[in-house]
């Protein structure tokens, strides 16, 4: 996928009025989604993302922090100035586009290192074929 389709199917998705807004949501939710996997397995996914979202993914080094569903959202809240629920919006928006985005494989992997609560924010309330 192209960053261009990427950026349309979130903003679509997201109802976002313009590109400037999508992408920083889109920057925001990756930041802390690579946080949440560790560094190794941001850059796994990284790697099949379009370029800038991939580099997103590995602009901030994190720890594989051990937070759950509810801490991802605040977290994405507090970068955006929104609440929770519009950060669970636009979660959905932004990881529901990875999903398409990035093999099977790669998406089961990012999800079986993730609470089961993640894989509804990704749109696959099961695992991948």
């Amino acid at each position: 996928m192209r960053y261009d389709e990427f950026v349309a199917r979130v903003r679509e998705r997201g109802e976002y009025p313009d590109r400037a807004g999508t992408e920083r949501v889109i920057q925001q939710v990756l930041g802390v989604l690579a946080q949440r996997l560790g560094p190794d397995e941001a850059e796994d996914l990284a790697a099949q993302l379009p370029l800038p979202a991939g580099a997103w993914l590995t602009a901030r080094p994190g720890g594989a922090r051990g937070y759950g569903v509810r801490e991802f959202l605040a977290q994405v809240a507090s970068g955006v100035g929104a609440t929770e629920r519009t950060a669970e919006w636009d979660a959905g928006a932004v990881l529901s586009t990875v999903a398409e985005a990035v093999s099977g494989g790669e998406l089961n992997d990012v999800l079986t290192r993730l609470p089961a609560g993640f894989a509804a924010l990704f749109g696959r309330p099961v695992l991948s074929d």
